[in-house]
């Protein structure tokens, strides 16, 4: 009898933990509780501006090409200078003379933390941050604090601790914070972009984005060796944003859908350590960053994202862009074209023949792409940008919109969402590598609001819709 019954609970415990769900195999990201009294910022408004005042941090490679293309756009006007080391801000000073602008009211070098005053400046309406990333948060954080718009170059945070701070201080505040991703105004991606949201590519179901970039014959302009410095001691993808963010437009990423689960898989440092010790001059034996770092990413609609970051091999440029859809696909690398689904031919079709598309490059590609130009992209402000340039114009269009929305008081093409998913790729991919590429969970930065928009869209000044 006791046999009998030990044999029955056995049995029951088994079908019990059979018809149990599994345990999942995913590595939760905690949401922090929205401070009491704050709302989310999607689709944030602020009064119109109607000239907006520039303080420009950061006075290097990025911020001295952008005070040159600021000095371009209507109802812009640079009003503070500010960097660590005082030539570039004299620099700069000569950049608005030749532009026949006034000299920038605050000058502001010497010391680390100079940027304080250019915030605490009253004039200033948007502080427009190009520093090294370390010190991006910081800035932005007391920006903000200090009442201004802020717009930060990429990426605008590395960890999560930044990520959500710069949200909270968002909804606190009232202000917009954008990060300055240039490659959402690429020609290509945006002209795509448009075909998307007509429909042409049915209903697109998976996306890709990359950073692959040779940086040898850049790694000594970075000041102090910080960018090296930096891949040198942190696993990921370190630089995500040139690649998710076009793709995450055309995915309606937190209006419609979200990414929820990512997983990333990285090679070993074959050239890292390399170039860490010829930069040195002595033996570097440790170093994080693969040469190659791949992550695949899932949605709550069920569709993918790859992306990829290499900025260690000779592999040529590219950010990859593909958009793969039921009824068509988009590519700008290697090669760009366009691939869209043809009708079936009525006749029976020999077995030899392998594709039932349309293939679009060349000339083709540029008539079908005529008929389908961004509504932001007239002929006459895609000359404009081409003639002032910034990567090809894309970088012209990035910093006119953003003065544009601020002067009309419109919505930001990006918001502080965007930057945060952009961003968090970098911390959540690590989290994977790190934990043997298990998959790791993307959290809801708009706290339960992501589906709360319907599509991406460009926010026009009336008259102009």
């Amino acid at each position: 009898m006791k046999h009998t019954l030990l044999l029955f609970c056995t049995a029951l415990v088994l079908l019990m933990a059979g018809c149990s769900k599994p345990a999942e195999n995913i590595i939760r990201t905690p949401v922090p509780a929205r401070p009491a009294g704050q709302t989310d910022v999607l689709g944030l408004t602020a009064e119109p501006i109607e000239t907006v005042h520039i303080g420009v941090v950061g006075l290097g490679m990025r911020g001295s090409d952008a005070v040159e293309r600021l000095t371009q756009i209507p109802g812009a006007e640079i009003v503070a200078l500010c960097d660590l080391l005082p030539d570039r801000v004299e620099s700069s000073q000569a950049t608005l003379a030749k532009r026949g602008k006034p000299a920038a009211a605050g000058s502001y070098s010497g010391t680390q933390e100079s940027w304080r005053g250019l915030c605490e400046q009253p004039d200033v309406d948007l502080v427009y941050i190009c520093t090294d990333w370390l010190n991006h948060y910081p800035i932005a954080m007391y920006a903000m604090e200090c009442g201004k718009h802020v717009a930060i170059e990429v990426p605008a945070a590395l960890d999560m601790d930044e990520i959500w701070g710069l949200i909270n201080q968002s909804e606190k505040t009232r202000m917009h914070c954008m990060m300055l991703e240039n490659c959402i105004y690429d020609f290509f991606e945006m002209t795509t972009l448009e075909m998307a949201q007509r429909g042409i590519f049915g209903e697109v179901i998976h996306v890709e984005g990359a950073y692959c970039h040779n940086l040898d014959p850049f790694w000594d302009e970075y000041w102090d060796n910080w960018r090296l410095d930096y891949n040198q001691k942190h696993r990921g993808d370190v630089y995500p944003t040139h690649g998710i963010g076009p793709v995450c437009q055309v995915l309606n990423i937190h209006r419609g859908d979200r990414m929820t689960t990512l997983v990333s898989m990285d090679t070993k440092s074959f050239n890292g350590a390399k170039i860490a010790s010829n930069h040195e001059g002595k033996p570097v034996t440790e170093f994080a960053n693969g040469d190659e770092t791949s992550t695949l990413i899932r949605t709550e609609k069920g569709k993918t994202l790859l992306i990829e970051h290499d900025v260690m091999t000779p592999r040529p440029y590219s950010r990859m862009y593909q958009v793969v859809g039921t009824d068509g696909y988009a590519s700008k690398y290697p090669v760009s074209q366009y691939c869209l689904r043809v009708d079936k031919p009525a006749e029976k079709v020999d077995a030899r023949h392998i594709s039932d598309e349309k293939i679009y490059s060349g000339d083709e590609l540029k008539e079908l792409q005529a008929g389908y130009r961004n509504v932001i992209l007239t002929p006459e402000f895609e000359a404009l940008a081409k003639s002032v340039g910034g990567h090809g114009g894309m970088d012209f269009i990035m910093d006119y919109r953003l003065v544009y929305c601020l002067r009309n008081g419109l919505p930001l093409d990006m918001d502080v969402y965007d930057l945060a998913e952009w961003c968090c790729v970098a911390p959540l991919s690590r989290v994977s590598l790190e934990n043997g590429s298990m998959p790791v969970e993307v959290p809801d930065f708009t706290r339960g609001a992501w589906n709360k928009v319907d599509g991406f869209h460009y926010a026009l000044a009336e008259g102009e819709k």
